[in-house]
């Protein structure tokens, strides 16, 4: 797979024709993945290229900065999920003010046209783009006549309750990674570097690997969770995580705390993906440490029970 990223002037399609998907993708959720399969669908059948066109960073974050969402992906993650999904070239389009402010015509012409060389686009049904978000998909239809590409526009998933980043986003922030997990088409997955913590957990008899998070990540609400994790092309462990800051022992930033099972490896300095399958409780203090040990193990058990 290719990823172009900077200007799109300097993309260069040459004479390659291209299908191309266009969105955030934040997740690359189920909804995401029906426009997506429609997309390389439509790739297969012509001949053509399976394209990708999103953006980084978040447009919101651009547009209203205060409101900028966690993203449920960081870019690395959503390139290779993309890749997995069968896409080709994946264009990563700075969203700054330059892009933010194209009229919908120029994000056509610019983006599309000449830097991806597309002949066919295929968008969801809430599609808007271009400066204010005045363009839709039947503005983009209309653009496709005179600039020469064929548009697919995909119903959104889930009915009543269409299946959206937003709405991941809120079952992650509650700890209902479960119907996140629906929701996404697989688990919802935090990757951070192992750093070294101040050795508590060992000295109870659990070692934990403390994951250095990415401040604009989306991460479970606090409490205590059945997870899988792995690291450099290791297979999947399973393991507890707590995400928190640990009352019990007067703590007040919050981190997140992943125990391998039957397993105690050196994880220091590498990076730790983390898949939440399930939430076992919600973060408590305990008066004293005895007692937070035998909930420890009591969490260990439900966690095996659960991955099994």
């Amino acid at each position: 797979m290719r990823v172009l990223s900077g200007s799109p002037v300097d993309w260069h399609p040459g004479d390659e024709r291209r299908a191309v998907a266009i969105g955030v993708f934040d997740g690359v959720h189920r909804g995401h993945q029906a426009v997506l399969s429609a997309m390389v669908e439509a790739a297969t059948g012509a001949g053509l290229v399976a394209a990708v066109l999103t953006f980084d960073p978040h447009p919101r974050s651009v547009v209203a900065p205060q409101r900028a969402p966690r993203l449920l992906t960081t870019v690395g993650q959503r390139v290779g999920l993309l890749g997995d999904l069968g896409v080709e070239v994946v264009a990563v389009a700075p969203f700054d003010d330059r892009v933010r402010l194209l009229a919908p015509e120029a994000f056509a012409t610019e983006l599309l046209v000449d830097g991806l060389g597309a002949v066919s686009v295929t968008v969801g049904s809430d599609f808007r783009f271009g400066n204010d978000r005045t363009g839709d998909a039947g503005t983009l239809e209309q653009l496709g006549e005179s600039l020469g590409f064929a548009v697919s526009v995909v119903s959104l998933v889930g009915g009543d309750e269409p299946v959206s980043s937003s709405q991941i986003r809120r079952l992650v922030a509650d700890g209902e990674v479960t119907a996140a997990a629906d929701a996404l088409g697989r688990p919802h997955e935090v990757v951070g570097r192992v750093v070294p913590g101040d050795g508590r957990g060992r000295g109870i008899g659990v070692p934990t690997a403390n994951i250095d998070l990415p401040p604009m990540l989306a991460v479970p609400g606090r409490g205590v969770y059945a997870v899988t994790a792995s690291t450099d092309g290791l297979e999947w462990l399973p393991g507890v995580a707590n995400i928190g800051v640990r009352p019990t022992f007067g703590g007040d930033a919050e981190r997140l705390e992943v125990h391998l099972l039957d397993t105690d490896l050196d994880l220091y300095g590498r990076e730790l993906r983390v898949r939440f399958i399930a939430r076992i409780r919600e973060e408590r203090t305990f008066d004293g440490v005895e007692l937070l040990v035998a909930q420890i193990r009591d969490d260990v058990e439900a966690a095996r029970s659960l991955l099994a």
